[in-house]
């Protein structure tokens, strides 16, 4: 069994607010006997990664998702717990640590505004303490996935969103990192970025057997990405699971829409559940453990004539939402 590349354990924090009072009693009080709230962001998060995982990490707008990230890359102290990266900790050994990180976080850029996109690379391998044949191989191979030789010499402040986030990914990966963190990297992107940036994806972890741990709210992102993906809601891990296997659980069933002949027609089958669509057209749910769709087009075809047919499988949409749901009204 592989050891893990990330480790948390009881991974905690807990953020204090003051709550303010109106008026002039209020300023007093709030000067001399502040009302503090306690909001618990992350609470006993536990899990392991291994080398060369792309792993989903997920959950509603609050979740805990980017508080847990800032955690791991040494951004946050826990309040409880520890976290582990390749068996260093970002709290203790975060100057020796943040050299085998790559971070990106969709909203917030690490290059430099008012300098070309090319000085922001330049510097960045200053600090990173990359020589300059291997900045210049890695570059060369970045800029193959990435297109960056196109705006490298705009300045930062002058590039679109999606050209930021191409030269975001290209800095988060100029000092061959093995750990990558991408917080939200396709939020507002076209199509067509994030295509690129998903190819990016792909072709560092197959090349480089780089660890990806990925938090977003597109989940075509994760179906395209991830086999493994964890969910987090109000603080805590609902579910830890390879993608497939999370979709079989929550949605064990496929549609099959068939359209059939015209001609009176009163379709039943004992494990299928049908629900008229109009125009001869049928929707058939069924189960795949208790009859595959061959079957079932098989047992209908032989009763009634099909003009055409469709195979649906289940949405990991409706997964998603199932679970949130069901962790929400475990809270309540």
């Amino acid at each position: 069994m592989q050891s893990a590349v990330i480790l948390a354990n009881n991974l905690s924090k807990e953020f204090i607010t003051t709550k303010k009072s109106s008026g002039l009693r209020g300023a007093v009080k709030n000067l001399f006997k502040p009302e503090k709230t306690v909001k618990r962001a992350v609470d006993h998060v536990s899990f392991e990664i291994t080398k060369g995982e792309i792993v989903g990490y997920i959950g509603p707008n609050g979740a805990g998702k980017s508080t847990t990230i800032k955690m791991m890359c040494g951004i946050l102290n826990p309040t409880g717990g520890n976290v582990l990266i390749n068996g260093m900790s970002p709290v203790n050994q975060r100057q020796k640590i943040v050299m085998d990180l790559g971070v990106v976080f969709g909203q917030r850029s690490q290059l430099y505004w008012d300098l070309p996109l090319g000085e922001s690379f330049e510097l960045l391998r200053r600090i990173y303490l990359v020589d300059r044949a291997k900045y210049e191989a890695n570059l060369a191979e970045l800029d193959r996935i990435l297109n960056v030789h196109e705006f490298i010499d705009t300045p930062v402040r002058q590039l679109s969103l999606g050209q930021r986030m191409r030269g975001d990914l290209a800095a988060a990966m100029l000092h061959s990192p093995s750990v990558l963190f991408l917080d939200e990297p396709t939020i507002g992107l076209d199509v067509d970025v994030k295509y690129a940036i998903r190819k990016f994806i792909k072709e560092i972890n197959e090349k480089y057997q780089t660890t990806v741990i990925l938090t977003t709210h597109d989940l075509d992102d994760i179906q395209a990405l991830c086999k493994r993906i964890i969910i987090i809601n109000d603080g805590i891990i609902v579910s830890d699971s390879p993608l497939e296997e999370l979709i079989e659980q929550e949605l064990g069933h496929r549609l099959l829409i068939v359209e059939l002949s015209a001609g009176d027609f009163h379709v039943t089958h004992p494990k299928a559940e049908i629900t008229p669509l109009g125009s001869n057209r049928l929707q058939l749910k069924f189960r795949k453990d208790e009859i595959s769709a061959a079957a079932l087009i098989s047992d209908i075809s032989a009763q009634y004539q099909i003009r055409d047919l469709q195979i649906k499988e289940a949405d990991i949409n409706d997964v998603i939402r199932q679970i949130y749901a069901r962790s929400k009204a475990a809270c309540l």
